[in-house]
């Protein structure tokens, strides 16, 4: 592949959200569930082209730590016709006309996934997940749900973070989401379109951060640990 940008726009299968097997919702929030987002063709060039990231959980999209092919496709997932159809399903008008925060996760920990509504500073939120494949059910499994205090009173059934699914939601007062605890790789491409341009700093300055702390807890945790292997026992 030669020109990402281009390719990107074949693999990026927009007609998926409006196809008549997407799941769409309205109650108790608005949601909806795209399949086959993405085409088979990119999958090796995406999947050499993530991340490496060494902490865990979402992180900034950083293009330098990125390969073509994953920059091409955050490219068209902001791009605004694209956003725009996703706001057409959640019932937001022109959702391009927001900004946009990208996160992207390689991995997660047991603590990752509690029940949440996301921060008033979200419009919506789009989920595409990357794993060639998911044999699990329940840990790590995408649930929208009724409550924040119940893992097991869904809305629609548990969302499997396979290659090529999409799931968005408008952000309310009672967008419950979250998942059951997973550790382990999970890839996704996370992106938040957002209140204000303020927001958005705010949140990118917020995510750098907690990746450098996250770089400097796990070195801390290397350093100590060699420290006490060589340490001479005492009596």
């Amino acid at each position: 592949m030669t020109c990402f940008a281009a390719d990107a726009s074949r693999w990026l299968n927009a007609s998926a959200l409006t196809h008549k097997d997407t799941l769409v919702k309205r109650q108790p929030f608005p949601f909806f569930v795209a399949r086959n987002v993405l085409s088979d063709e990119p999958m090796p060039s995406l999947l050499e082209d993530f991340p490496r990231l060494k902490g865990a959980g979402y992180l900034p999209h950083e293009k330098e730590l990125c390969g073509d092919s994953i920059n091409a496709l955050v490219d068209g997932l902001v791009e605004s016709a694209f956003a725009d159809t996703i706001g057409d399903r959640l019932g937001v008008e022109r959702l391009s006309q927001y900004p946009t925060y990208v996160s992207i996760s390689r991995s997660l920990r047991k603590r990752h996934g509690n029940i949440h509504t996301d921060g008033k500073s979200k419009v919506a939120t789009a989920l595409l997940y990357l794993n060639p494949e998911w044999t699990l059910d329940g840990n790590g499994c995408l649930r929208l749900l009724k409550r924040i205090d119940d893992y097991e009173d869904m809305v629609v059934p548990e969302i499997k973070p396979a290659y090529g699914t999409l799931v968005a939601f408008k952000r309310t007062e009672n967008s419950f989401h979250g998942h059951l605890p997973f550790q382990g790789q999970r890839l996704v491409i996370q992106v938040a379109w957002l209140v204000s341009a303020a927001d958005r700093e705010r949140k990118a300055k917020r995510g750098k951060l907690s990746h450098k702390l996250q770089k400097l807890q796990k070195w801390l945790v290397g350093k100590l640990g060699s420290r006490s292997k060589g340490a001479t026992p005492q009596a």
